[in-house]
């Protein structure tokens, strides 16, 4: 950029000079010179060290930098000495860009060649390429000028090997340009479609770039030169195409800070040296008011600069990346928004809308994990394969999931978006605790209002298909009775209302059993958990009980119904599963605070016993947690603990 910048204010601040058209004409080359070196930094900030960013990059600064030197001998002539180092600047990087320009095609589609002998192919066709690129030497002038190496042996060797190679310049210019061609399009049988389409894009356009500058070779005329440089804009055109379908212009904020900040600095440099040749043309100055206005002028732009380079660059970077470039801004409009809500179920459609409109992002979803699963809080847009996702994490624990998808084009996120993303769910993982606690909350009352429900549906079914039929049968009997003078047939109705009655008593006692154990009614709980262990003993198994104190003290129904659950699920496990021989149930309880312990000896988890939550150890669970308590299973060196510990007093509601 700088040496064309240079280029085009040396030409600007000589129009109509004698000679300047011919560094007018050739200021083309810039086109498609500066592609490729935008396309060589671009890979580079990929990929530092990719071949084929290396290939665009030297490419491009050869084709530039000699045109660019010779402007100044074109118009005002020079030294000799000179003129001779712009003729060798000419003639090896015209040697290097033409090598280079026919095996270009060899890095595609993957960067690389196809291996390391290749690039002795690439040394034969510098080498082939050196006599064409040397013509300069025998020409009796160069760029307006005399030739210093006019007539020296030098010049006499490169014309003859030029006059015996004229025959086969264009048979071999086609046979390599075949060559090269059939190489990548043998490599991409394996690619992806997009790279496949992208290389087939690029051969095309190659080829008909190759096919004018052939023409343009043999013909020096207007057409000759205009469909040049047609085919050399299109080529521009085709390596912003290919970036831009490729995603190559997304680069990390670190590679795209430096670079923007290297373009935007090269830019107006060459603004300001150019302005600073219009001046110093149109003014002409040398003493006086002019001298004074081109200096003031000069001053302005250099006390710009540094302001303008910034300026630049945050347009650029905003442009560029959006809200991206900046994620404190993001995480503060964030923040900004959720101190507006005020109902905190809302919190996780803020946080959607606000990753969706400040990232540019299609879908945004948030999911909390509960007991019964994934659970959908909020989502904005439509996640396509269901995005990428951010894990939300409390207190070391795995909450909920922030999924986005990719924008459209592309086919996952960038490293900026990730940073963002992570730090917005690191921010919100607090948040979305209270409403998982929340979510659990509700799901937990549903499934009591659900139980509750049922066992209400199933009491009313067995009192009115047990009990209800059979208090109205009694009824009847007695009736009869009352109507009978017979005292023996008295008799046999009483036995038979009293046979009624027995019934009556046992499916009290069935329906009784099903709203609480029949046993924590008539005993308690100290005697209660004696009988459970002596119903699990055996010969096999020898069940113990430790009371502290002993008797319980009372205890609410909630609680001693969840001890005897649990203690009762825990023995079932053992005898199923543990292959014991003995087995203890532990009940401490203090001011606050009820423990359970239900111990064995048998097969722990690391001998056999199911370490995943079955049904059982999912029903100790839930009933200590109904009433504000924890259960959990544990091994032991030998054997498996079961350990609950359940508030005194369950909170209500």
């Amino acid at each position: 950029m700088v040496a064309g910048g240079l280029w085009v204010g040396y030409v600007l601040s000589h129009l109509g000079a004698p000679g300047v058209s011919v560094p007018t004409h050739d200021l083309a080359v810039l086109g498609y010179g500066l592609a490729a070196v935008a396309g060589g930094v671009l890979l580079h900030a990929h990929r530092p060290g990719n071949q084929l960013g290396w290939v665009l990059l030297v490419y491009g600064a050869a084709t530039i930098l000699p045109v660019a030197a010779e402007a100044p001998i074109w118009v005002e002539g020079g030294d000799p000495r000179m003129v001779g180092a712009v003729v060798v600047l000419s003639s090896l990087c015209d040697t290097v860009s033409g090598a280079l320009w026919h095996a270009l095609p060899l890095w595609l589609p993957f960067g690389t060649l196809p291996s390391r002998r290749w690039w002795f192919a690439i040394g034969a066709v510098a080498l082939w390429r050196l006599p064409p690129a040397s013509y300069y030497v025998s020409e009796p002038t160069v760029f307006g000028r005399p030739n210093p190496f006019a007539g020296s042996g030098l010049a006499h060797l490169l014309q003859i090997f030029n006059d015996r190679m004229l025959d086969t310049q264009l048979v071999v210019y086609v046979a390599l340009t075949v060559l090269v061609v059939l190489v990548p399009l043998a490599r991409i049988r394996g690619a992806s479609r997009r790279r496949r389409q992208n290389v087939l894009l690029g051969l095309g356009v190659y080829l008909l770039w190759g096919g004018a500058e052939l023409g343009y070779y043999f013909d020096q005329g207007t057409a000759a030169y205009t469909a040049f440089a047609v085919t050399s804009a299109l080529w521009t055109l085709t390596l912003a195409a290919v970036v831009v379908r490729d995603g190559s212009w997304r680069l990390d904020r670190a590679a795209r800070r430096v670079l923007t900040g290297l373009l935007v600095a090269a830019g107006l440099a060459v603004a300001f040296v150019v302005v600073a040749c219009l001046l110093s043309t149109m003014l002409m100055p040398g003493t006086g008011l002019g001298a004074l206005v081109v200096v003031a002028a000069v001053f302005l732009l250099a006390t710009g600069l540094p302001r303008g380079v910034r300026w630049a660059s945050g347009v650029v970077d905003r442009w560029y990346y959006g809200s991206r470039a900046q994620p404190y801004q993001v995480l503060r409009s964030l923040a900004g928004r959720v101190s507006q809500t005020v109902d905190p179920q809302e919190v996780p459609a803020v946080l959607c809308r606000t990753v969706s409109e400040e990232l540019l992002l299609p879908g945004v979803e948030l999911t909390v994990s509960t007991r019964s699963g994934e659970r959908s809080l909020a989502a904005v847009g439509e996640l396509s394969g269901g995005g990428e996702g951010f894990s939300l994490v409390h207190r070391g624990e795995r909450i909920g999931r922030l999924a986005v998808a990719p924008r459209p084009g592309q086919r996952a996120l960038d490293d900026s978006d990730r940073d963002i993303l992570r730090s917005l769910a690191d921010q919100a993982a607090p948040a979305v605790a209270s409403l998982q606690l929340m979510a659990d909350l509700r799901a937990s009352r549903e499934r009591i209002v659900a139980a509750r429900e049922e066992e209400r549906r199933q009491l009313r079914r067995d009192i009115h298909d047990g009990l209800g039929p059979l208090l109205a049968g009694l009824r009847l009997r007695l009736q009869a009775a009352a109507a009978v003078d017979d005292p023996a047939l008295f008799s046999g109705v009483l036995d038979r209302v009293a046979d009624d009655l027995a019934t009556a008593v046992r499916e009290v006692r069935r329906i009784t059993d099903r709203l609480g154990p029949t046993a924590l009614g008539d005993y308690g709980l100290s005697t209660a958990l004696g009988r459970l262990a002596e119903t699990f003993s055996g010969p096999d198994l020898a069940v113990a009980t430790r009371l502290e104190p002993d008797p319980l003290p009372a205890l609410p129904a909630a609680v001693e119904v969840a001890v005897y659950r649990i203690t009762a699920e825990a023995l079932n496990n053992v005898v199923r599963h543990a292959r014991a021989s003995s087995a203890t149930v532990s009940v401490r309880v203090d001011a606050g605070h009820l423990e359970l312990e239900v111990e064995d000896d048998g097969r722990g988890p690391d001998h056999g016993l199911p370490v995943h939550p079955g049904v059982g150890l999912q029903s100790m669970s839930e009933r200590a947690a109904e009433i504000g308590g924890s259960c959990t299973v544990d091994a032991l060196r030998r054997g498996t603990r079961v350990h609950a510990v359940l508030p005194r007093r369950p909170a209500s509601g």
